[in-house]
């Protein structure tokens, strides 16, 4: 068959890849000038690594991605460093990442320690979240853990991450935190957009074509197949796989059913900002890596990420790598500001951080941001899942809307991506 992939992403290529195995002819349409999607990234000159336009990492667990990376027998470039993790409390960082580090964490009494542990426990060992999805965390958390566990540690992070909807998010998307996710971390070596390089070139050497900067404006029907309309002309194939969010979908294929498309639209979702700052000395004194921050503490920011405490400094021509980052609605006014507004709103606040930071240890910005990030699972999620088969014959979708209950991820793009391709060939059998 003759197919189309919409989206270079890690979902788009994975589908590509056992497309081609296969024995299909593959042409994959990305409308940037790189592979990776949302985990891209960008070198600067000096820099030996590339730079993630958001944080990224894996987790040990994460078996769909290193697996594929296994496939493609890249995994001599795979690196599984300890970075820490410390959550915020009362003024002060405290590690948060073992079960020493919570035994010693003071925000907790040994009460609200055992039922944390307890708690913890069940999460990672149950295989059964269907029934926690009609469940919101916030009522599931405060009534398990107790009011002061979760106000300490769990409702900072669904404020965070779900702002306006935090209460509303159910407690599956928590339980899938919980059971998968380890305190190591990985990365590529080189950076994520250097794995999205070596797996384009991979497909591209064994047949697949893709087409950078280039913007699919439209999909229809066609007597033999789907029309795929693009800037530079209309092209037909016998299946197209859209690896993109709905949102893009619904407007790209008006074709679909009105029923099909008002689910797509009723899907809720956060966006994400962060800022890359390239600093001339180290912010944190202690080595941390990941620095959890409640809103409620006055940061301007949710996340803090000291990027080289976890990839060494040596990478990027010695400079000390930092995110700023926050999820936030679509609407919100930051998504309008300028890279200089934000960094008056966000600099000052790092001075809480490292008493001695001064606003000339920065020696590079860069600003990226997305109003579609990050999935808000409300109750009863699952009902609401857009089918990867779409009603519209030979268009399948393959989105991180799709992975639920597990979170967004490129662990998960891959885990959609060879679904939706796998689905695709079983329909063509």
């Amino acid at each position: 068959m003759k197919i189309a992939v919409i989206g270079a992403g890690f979902a788009g290529l994975s589908a590509a890849h056992d497309l081609l195995n296969a024995g299909h002819a593959v042409t994959i349409y990305e409308a940037s000038d790189r592979p990776g999607g949302l985990a891209s990234g960008f070198r600067e000159p000096g820099w030996a690594w590339s730079l993630e336009y958001f944080y990224h990492h894996w987790f040990a667990s994460d078996r769909h991605v290193l697996g594929l990376i296994k496939e493609l027998g890249l995994e001599s470039k795979v690196h599984f460093p300890r970075p820490t993790t410390v959550v915020y409390h009362e003024g002060k960082f405290y590690p948060f990442d073992s079960a020493l580090a919570v035994l010693a964490f003071p925000g907790l009494n040994w009460a609200d320690k055992i039922r944390f542990g307890l708690v913890g426990i069940y999460l990672r060992l149950t295989p059964f979240w269907k029934p926690l999805e009609r469940h919101t965390a916030h009522d599931w958390l405060r009534n398990t853990l107790g009011e002061r566990a979760y106000r300490a540690l769990w409702e900072p992070l669904l404020i965070g991450k779900f702002g306006p909807h935090y209460k509303e998010v159910n407690m599956a998307w928590f339980w899938a935190r919980i059971h998968a996710r380890t305190p190591r971390l990985g990365t590529y070596e080189g950076g994520f957009q250097a794995f999205a390089d070596d797996f384009a070139a991979q497909l591209q050497a064994r047949g697949a074509e893709i087409r950078y900067q280039m913007l699919v404006r439209r999909l229809s029907r066609a007597d033999d197949g789907l029309q795929v309309e693009t800037t530079s002309g209309t092209e037909t194939y016998d299946r197209v796989l859209a690896a993109l969010p709905p949102h893009i979908l619904a407007e790209m294929a008006p074709e679909l059913p009105e029923d099909y498309l008002a689910g797509i639209r009723g899907l809720k979702n956060m966006g994400a900002l962060a800022i890359a700052l390239a600093l001339k000395h180290p912010l944190s004194r202690e080595g941390y890596y990941w620095y959890n921050i409640p809103k409620q503490a006055g940061f301007p920011f949710l996340i803090l990420v000291e990027h080289t405490n976890f990839v060494p400094p040596e990478n990027f021509g010695g400079a000390h790598i930092v995110y700023v980052g926050d999820y936030l609605p679509p609407e919100h006014e930051y998504f309008s500001l300028t890279k200089e507004q934000l960094l008056e709103i966000y600099l000052p606040a790092l001075k809480r951080i490292n008493p001695e930071f001064s606003e000339d240890w920065v020696e590079g910005a860069w600003l990226y941001r997305t109003r579609y990030a990050q999935p808000v699972p409300l109750v009863n999620h699952s009902q609401n899942i857009p089918t990867v088969r779409t009603p519209l014959r030979g268009l399948y979708l393959a989105s991180m809307y799709q992975v639920y209950p597990w979170d967004r991820g490129t662990n998960f793009a891959v885990e959609i991506g060879r679904r939706a391709a796998r689905l695709l060939l079983e329909d063509a059998e």
